[in-house]
């Protein structure tokens, strides 16, 4: 798949955390950055240990034509919510939403990645997915190449397209878990259940 044929704006999103969205993320964005300039955002970013750098996922996807803008920084290795709360902070997911729909110039790509899965806690009665499904961005999905990623991709992949979401992709990532030979025999069972198309990254 060519990502430059991917749709700006567009969510990375993951079946969970460690999965390599931010990877996915980078590739994606470096390959918008030929075309020309790309913002990346990340409304969330958890777990921060080094204040002078609270980025954290930015350097992975910081590149040459790329600028990069992170919202509600927390130190808490935790969900977006139970890392506020530890804070004792409120998210204000109004303001949120307003900062990810922020206009960007025109000609720029704008790519986002949320923290974790589709269904972690972002409010009291609010998950990432209930909050992100009234925004109506498109976003590719990220699992692992190997054992569980199916039934992981399935349920996230049915989750959203179920609220109305426009997914353009698909992709296993399988440097996370070695499983390389295992994600392209995923990726060709995946492709029997899922309309969209499914890649090995």
């Amino acid at each position: 798949m060519n990502l430059l044929d991917l749709p700006s704006p567009l969510w990375v999103l993951g079946t969970d955390t460690g999965v390599g969205k931010t990877h996915v993320a980078a590739r994606i964005a470096r390959a918008w950055a030929q075309a020309g300039p790309v913002v990346y955002r990340k409304p969330f970013q958890t777990g921060v240990v080094d204040e002078e750098d609270p980025e954290a996922d930015a350097p992975v996807v910081r590149g040459v034509g790329i600028t990069v803008e992170t919202g509600i920084i927390l130190r808490a290795p935790l969900s977006p919510l139970a890392a506020a709360e530890k804070e004792g902070k409120l998210l204000d997911l109004e303001s949120m939403a307003a900062w990810v729909k922020r206009p960007v110039d025109p000609g720029v790509r704008l790519l986002l990645e949320p923290a974790g899965g589709v269904m972690v806690p972002v409010g009291n009665d609010e998950k990432f997915i209930d909050w992100a499904t009234g925004l109506k961005i498109p976003a590719v999905v990220v699992g692992r190449g190997g054992l569980g990623t199916l039934n992981h991709l399935l349920l996230t992949c049915e989750a959203l397209l179920s609220r109305g979401w426009i997914l353009p992709a698909v992709f296993l990532n399988p440097g996370v878990d070695r499983a390389f030979e295992a994600a392209e025999e995923n990726a060709a069972v995946l492709r029997r259940f899922l309309p969209m198309p499914v890649e090995v990254l």
